[in-house]
């Protein structure tokens, strides 16, 4: 009966201590530690748990929040009050602003114009009056929780760089590929988070930027850029700058640096020539083929003259003794793993000895033929010119001729006139008949052959003045007889 009644004591004695201890647990959820810049803000993410919070939250009129620096012991010499939410009272702070809210168990709270003597370690107490709850949320070294009861602030007068990462995860990219590079920087105050910015940004790029929570609720900004690799890139210097904006003094900056890494093919392959692509014939030529490519010591070459489809050489220079049959186009292609690229095509010629080479010998040909034909192009035009001058003045001496024509006709009726007065007058008299003078001596037969066209014309000509005469002489006569009736 006495070990029943041990056996009962004992029982009750652990229910009552189980019970007690389950009502003692409470909790707050803390980052260990944030770091702070000076004459900037901090804000210190805050959440707690309480056993039968909203029950007690019921019976409570007034809840508040105190923060405490140095020691977890409430109104102790050693413990300084920093801030109680009741009263908004503030030590040792400009200002400290408690944005949780405390009846959802949020205590997040902001530090402003945080300085050098503010690093320490603070700690967490809620009160719910009147008596409902009070207690200091510090590390009690008999509880084996994983929850975090303090949080230590520290102050930099400089913020660490920030996390610069590359992904794929490698330490060369191959051309082509996407790449994208990671920028992360802390942001203890986001109320004024700081800005990032690239130094060097690809053409092909994308940026994100946005703010991030963490695990232990504290916050960064972290900005993304996203390319397509190049070999433009390669041995770039891509910088993350960070800057932080402060009251004490101008804005502070960070910075992280990466340099880019890009295997490629071959690029701007070309053709150059020593001592020269225009030559004397004996003379011995170096061809040399010029690329730009990753793993520059393993880039292969070839050499094509135009029109053989067998390669002529391997070798990144080639030596030839110029002669009239090895002149021509010449050309290279150089390949890696990569990829491969052709030049472009380079004229192997050979120089005269008065020191123009052919091309322009054939050039002065070409110019010389080119002035005969505008020479002749221009005798052809002149010509046709002088031509259409000799049909004009044709055409002038036709137009003569008819005036002329038509100034006999006016004469002929002008004689006709006095003809017909002449007759009016003398109607009374009798008439007299006169007949021409015929010549008969001029007279042709078809038998008799005719006289030179020029001689004839001649005679033709007298003839017509002769008549003219007599005519005109008429006219007088005719006219004197007339005025003096």
């Amino acid at each position: 009966m006495a070990r029943i009644q041990i056996t009962f004591f004992i029982i009750i004695t652990s229910s009552v201590l189980l019970h007690t201890r389950s009502a003692d647990v409470y909790s707050a959820l803390l980052p260990n530690t944030v770091t702070a810049l000076t004459g900037s803000c901090v804000q210190i993410p805050c959440t707690f748990d309480v056993p039968d919070f909203d029950e007690k939250l019921q019976n409570t009129k007034q809840i508040y929040g105190i923060w405490m620096m140095n020691s977890p012991h409430f109104n102790k010499e050693n413990s300084l009050l920093v801030f109680n939410s009741s009263e908004n009272i503030t030590q040792g702070f400009s200002h400290i602003e408690m944005i949780g809210n405390l009846q959802k168990r949020n205590c997040t709270t902001v530090f402003y114009n945080i300085m050098m003597n503010h690093s320490d370690t603070y700690y967490f107490r809620l009160q719910m009056e009147p008596d409902v709850f009070r207690a200091t949320f510090n590390t009690n070294p008999d509880d084996s929780s994983d929850s975090r009861k303090t949080v230590k602030i520290n102050v930099m007068d400089s913020p660490h760089p920030p996390e610069l990462s590359i992904t794929p995860h490698v330490s060369k990219h191959v051309e082509g590929t996407s790449v994208s590079l990671r920028c992360s920087a802390e942001a203890p105050c986001p109320k004024k988070p700081p800005t990032l910015s690239w130094s060097y940004i690809p053409s092909s790029a994308n940026i994100t930027t946005q703010i991030q929570e963490k695990p232990d609720k504290t916050q960064s900004v972290i900005s993304t850029i996203t390319f397509n690799a190049s070999y433009t890139d390669h041995k770039k210097n891509i910088s993350c700058t960070v800057t932080y904006p402060t009251h004490i003094s101008k804005d502070t900056t960070v910075e992280n640096t990466i340099t880019l890494q890009v295997l490629f093919p071959p690029k701007k392959t070309s053709v150059s020539v020593e001592p020269s692509a225009s030559v004397s014939v004996g003379t011995n030529v170096t061809l040399t083929c010029n690329t730009k490519g990753s793993h520059s010591k393993n880039i292969s070459y070839t050499w094509y003259r135009r029109g053989q489809e067998t390669p002529l050489a391997w070798n990144k220079n080639i030596t030839l003794i110029v002669t009239h049959n090895n002149t021509g186009w010449y050309f290279c292609t150089a390949q890696n793993k990569f990829g491969n690229q052709m030049s472009e095509e380079i004229q192997l010629m050979i120089k005269e000895h008065n020191g123009s080479s052919k091309s322009v010998i054939y050039g002065c040909t070409g110019g010389l033929l080119t002035l005969l034909v505008l020479s002749a192009v221009f005798v052809y035009c002149v010509r046709t010119r002088a031509s259409s001058q000799t049909n004009i003045r044709g055409r002038d001496e036709v137009s003569v001729q008819t005036e002329d024509k038509n100034k006999d006709m006016e004469i002929y009726s002008n004689n006709a006139v006095e003809m017909t007065i002449k007759t009016e007058v003398t109607e009374d008299e009798t008439d007299e008949i006169h007949y021409g003078e015929i010549d008969f001596s001029e007279l042709h037969t078809d038998n008799v052959t005719r006289k030179d066209p020029e001689t004839e014309y001649a005679e033709i000509q007298r003839s017509k003045r002769k008549r003219q005469l007599n005519s005109d002489q008429k006219q007088e006569d005719l006219y004197a007889q007339v005025k003096t009736k």
